[in-house]
């Protein structure tokens, strides 16, 4: 005998993702015939469809309240970004300002772990250009049921000489313009005083979805440990977090895991020109330098970057 709750649930499952899939095929299509991605279909393939594919539409469309037009707009404009940037192209190079942790949230989430005052560049394209490895690096060893991340900001020994408007604001733009829905959570742990006002003045760079996903989070708060706890196991989380380990980052491990993951990502990017499918997976390609830029180049990059924005 049938039983009309299940019916009734399995009808408006079916419905909900016909009304779903109206939108990504529209956006799908629409962009297809687009002349300016006419480049990156013919020299990257695999990278386009991977940009076309159903969950990556719905996170542009999840971007723009799933407005078909605007997200045809995004998505073209990260298209176009990636085309000109090749972040594929970007490895590894030794900082520890960002890194990704070894273990995840509760959920399985990748965690990013960022340390402002460990900064060691001052060119705002080299912070970006890192952030935008980082990023690719986490998308990268996400699980096959997630596609969001964690930022776990710790702002120990954070001063007035690490604040950056401009190195916020294109933080700001590449997250949201460049990997929509790709950020679960942003904890800012132990922001001292002067950060608030600084918070206040670049709050309006973020998106409101952007900015509800921002939680300050202070040790010495009683909601704090509740906070944490529900989102991390507290025997894998790092004590700078509250968390019960103690082991310090070590940059040489870390740079192995990197070089790994690098290899990876030549195979993944590689396939795309290699005629050999026999391709060695150490094979690695040159390394972008990013410190030889100069500021006149970070203002023009800049200013190209913005024109294309899709918001």
């Amino acid at each position: 005998m049938l039983n009309v709750q299940d019916v009734l649930s399995s009808y408006e499952s079916s419905t909900e993702e016909i009304k779903l899939e109206w939108p990504i095929n529209e956006v799908r299509e629409t962009i297809k015939k687009h002349k300016s991605v006419e480049k990156i279909k013919e020299t990257s393939p695999n990278e386009f469809t991977r940009y076309c594919s159903d969950e990556s539409i719905s996170r542009y469309l999840r971007a723009r309240n799933w407005n078909v037009k605007k997200a045809v707009k995004m998505l073209e404009a990260s298209l176009i970004w990636r085309m000109n940037y090749k972040p594929e192209e970007i490895l590894w190079a030794e900082t520890g300002k960002i890194y990704r942790a070894s273990y995840t949230d509760k959920s399985g989430r990748v965690v990013l772990v960022m340390r402002p005052s460990f900064q060691n560049s001052t060119s705002t394209r080299t912070q970006v250009k890192y952030l935008v490895y980082c990023m690719e690096n986490a998308i990268l060893n996400l699980g096959c049921d997630q596609e969001q991340m964690i930022w776990l900001i710790d702002f120990h020994g954070f001063s007035l000489s690490n604040i950056s408007i401009k190195s916020t604001k294109e933080t700001a733009y590449i997250l949201q313009e460049q990997y929509p829905e790709r950020l679960g959570l942003a904890i800012l742990y132990n922001p001292p005083k002067f950060f608030e006002p600084f918070y206040k003045i670049v709050k309006p760079f973020l998106e409101p979805k952007t900015a509800n996903k921002v939680k300050f989070v202070y040790s010495n708060d009683q909601n704090t440990k509740t906070i944490m706890e529900s989102l991390f196991c507290m025997d894998e989380l790092e004590s700078a977090f509250g968390g019960k380990v103690d082991e310090s980052f070590d940059i040489k491990k870390y740079a192995e895991r990197m070089t790994e993951d690098d290899a990876k990502r030549t195979v993944l990017y590689g396939r795309e020109t290699c005629s050999d499918p026999n391709i060695n997976p150490n094979h690695t390609s040159k390394t972008i330098d990013t410190d030889s830029v100069t500021e006149a180049d970070e203002e023009k990059i800049s200013t190209n970057d913005q024109k294309t924005n899709g918001s």
